[in-house]
């Protein structure tokens, strides 16, 4: 079930994407050569904690940490630990915040210092689908119509979606209906309304691959050790069209 939220609601879930947008601010920061993951998971915890909210993923049950952290092949849901970041790498960080019994959500991928152009022309192609899909986010438009714009975005460029991961509704609940894929067809899937958030997700990679589960049971790569990326925000839909959460806002 799909569930609205009204405008005391949407105010909380503002503070709520403004908080994870600061935590992942201070992070970029420190996403340098030498660098531990295990590290930035901490400075992202100790930021969210203190506008006096909690971790959302720390709320999904026996996961410990403030972030996920994904180098180069990981896919999603990387366990921070003891990776040293290296020259060249890119790194996903996905985290959210939960304020006042409301979550947020969001990821980047970013680059470790410096990075090849190949490497460079893979993570605009994810900003650039993130950014066109959320344009897609108004009131009587289709889930299909985000969902395609994803997935013409990134195989327009020769590269590929993860197609067993997607966006989600988000609230109250961290997931929730409906679920938004990479990949789709404009025009079908539940109607936009207004009060309705989404996690939209652009999850893809290099190159065409399996998944791997690997033995922390939480992280995931692709299996051909090609570089994957994640680009993510909260986005409301009002009347006046998307409104991004994890963006700063006025």
């Amino acid at each position: 079930m799909i569930y609205l939220k009204n405008r005391k609601e949407l105010e909380i879930m503002k503070k709520a994407g403004q908080i994870a947008k600061f935590a992942m601010d201070e992070v970029s920061k420190n996403i340098i050569p030498g660098e531990k993951t295990a590290s930035l998971d901490r400075i992202a915890e100790r930021l969210i904690e203190s506008y006096g909210a909690e971790s959302s993923f720390k709320k999904v049950e026996n996961y410990n940490y403030t972030t996920c952290i994904t180098p180069n092949e990981l896919i999603v849901h990387g366990v921070p630990g003891d990776y040293i970041l290296k020259e060249g790498n890119i790194l996903g960080v996905d985290l959210g915040a939960y304020y006042n019994g409301f979550h947020s959500d969001m990821s980047t991928t970013f680059p470790v210092g410096k990075i090849a152009k190949e490497t460079e022309r893979f993570l605009m192609v994810g900003r650039k689908a993130l950014k066109r899909a959320i344009k897609k986010v108004k009131v009587g438009n289709s889930i299909g119509d985000i969902s395609e714009t994803i997935q013409n975005e990134v195989e327009s460029a020769g590269y590929f979606i993860v197609r067993e991961f997607s966006g989600h509704g988000i609230g109250k609940d961290l997931h929730e209906d409906p679920l938004i894929p990479g990949f789709g067809k404009s025009g079908t899937g539940e109607k936009i309304q207004e009060g309705m958030v989404f996690a939209i997700e652009v999850i893809y990679s290099q190159r065409r691959s399996t998944i791997k589960l690997l033995p922390d049971g939480w992280s995931v790569s692709t299996s051909d050790s090609s570089l994957a990326g994640l680009f993510e925000h909260t986005v409301a839909a009002t009347k006046k069209g998307p409104l991004v959460l994890t963006e700063r806002l006025n």
